[in-house]
C-alpha cells in the first residue's frame, strides 16, 4: 500500500517544482499542440527560472504530494488574482495542480484537491476558482467531480496558439 504525504512546499523546493511543472506541463500538452508552439511557450514563458522565482513569492502557497517519499505532484495557489465576475469574494485560485503522469488515477490529484479546499476553507475564502484548457477533458472531469462549474472563459496563449481556457468555481460555503 502506498503512504501519501503532502507538505508546504518552500524556497528549496523551487528547483524540484520548476522541473516538475516543465515536465508535466509537456507530457500534458505536447500531444496536442504543435511543438513549435510547445518549444516557444516553454523557452519564453516557462522557464525554470521563472518557475522557481514563483515559489516563496507574497501570496503563493505550493503543496508537494509525495507517494512513498517521491515526489508525485503539486499545487500552486494564489490568494490575489480575482477574475472578472469574483471581483466582491474573498477567492483562493488553483493556479496549478499537476501531478506526474506515473501517478495519474493513483489518488494524487484527489488528495491534492482536499488540502487546497481545507486551506481555502481555514483562510476564509468563499470561492475556489481555476482555469483549465477546454480540451483538456481529464481536467475538466476532475473538476466537475469536485463540484467546479464554469463561470467564464479567457484566452491563454501558447507560443502562437491562441487558445480558450475555462474558467471554474466551487463554492465553499
Amino acid at each position: 500500500m502506498s503512504v501519501f504525504r503532502i507538505r508546504e512546499a518552500g524556497v528549496e523546493d523551487a528547483e524540484l517544482i520548476a522541473d516538475m511543472s516543465r515536465r508535466t506541463f509537456f507530457d500534458t500538452y505536447s500531444p496536442y499542440n504543435e511543438a513549435e508552439d510547445m518549444e516557444l511557450f516553454m523557452n519564453e514563458m516557462f522557464t525554470k527560472k521563472n518557475l522557481m522565482e514563483e515559489v516563496g513569492a507574497k501570496n503563493n502557497i505550493f503543496l508537494l504530494a509525495y507517494v512513498d517519499e517521491r515526489p508525485a505532484g503539486y499545487v500552486r495557489m494564489r490568494e490575489f488574482n480575482n477574475p472578472p465576475g469574483l471581483e466582491k469574494f474573498p477567492v483562493m485560485e488553483i493556479a496549478r495542480i499537476y501531478v506526474e503522469k506515473e501517478f495519474i488515477g493513483k489518488g494524487v490529484g484527489p488528495a491534492l484537491m482536499r488540502r487546497c479546499i481545507a486551506i481555502s476553507i481555514d483562510l476564509k475564502k468563499e470561492l475556489i476558482w481555476l482555469g483549465v484548457w477546454k480540451k483538456n477533458f481529464r481536467a475538466l472531469s476532475f473538476y466537475e467531480k469536485w463540484g467546479f462549474e464554469k463561470f467564464s472563459e479567457t484566452v491563454f496563449i501558447l507560443g502562437s496558439s491562441v487558445q480558450s481556457d475555462w474558467l471554474m468555481r466551487k463554492k465553499l460555503k
